[in-house]
């Protein structure tokens, strides 16, 4: 199962002093929106969100068809494809996606100690 680009979304509270943070430790702004409370920052290969009141808490993410640079693969596992294979082995889920749509779509699941993995496809 290829999941794609990782990121972690953080659950911010004050958008403006999460970037400050994080450029200190060599972070710069790669997407997003500062007047809309959420930015993707990057660090090499490392990728987090801020997003402040988005939701409560942080959350685990995958991003199917694109690489750590938002670049998209040739080759990749559809969300849909992604959710059908979670559901052969029991998963449950917090939230599904259409799976006769094509497109974006996302979908989330829950770890055993309740942490939220959202597989969020963009193309």
């Amino acid at each position: 199962m290829k999941l794609g680009a990782f990121s972690v979304s953080l659950a911010v509270k004050d958008i403006k002093a999460s970037k400050a943070f994080y450029e200190t430790l060599g972070f710069s702004v790669f997407g997003g929106d500062l007047e809309k409370n959420y930015l993707i920052m990057k660090n090499g290969e490392s990728l987090i969100g801020l997003f402040q009141g988005m939701f409560e808490n942080n959350i685990l993410t995958f991003n199917p068809g694109w690489d750590q640079n938002a670049n998209t693969l040739e080759n990749f596992d559809d969300v849909r494809d992604i959710q059908k294979e979670l559901k052969y082995k029991n998963i449950k889920f917090e939230h599904e996606t259409d799976g006769s749509a094509s497109g974006p779509a996302s979908l989330v699941v829950l770890d055993p100690d309740g942490n939220a993995i959202l597989i969020d496809q963009h193309i």
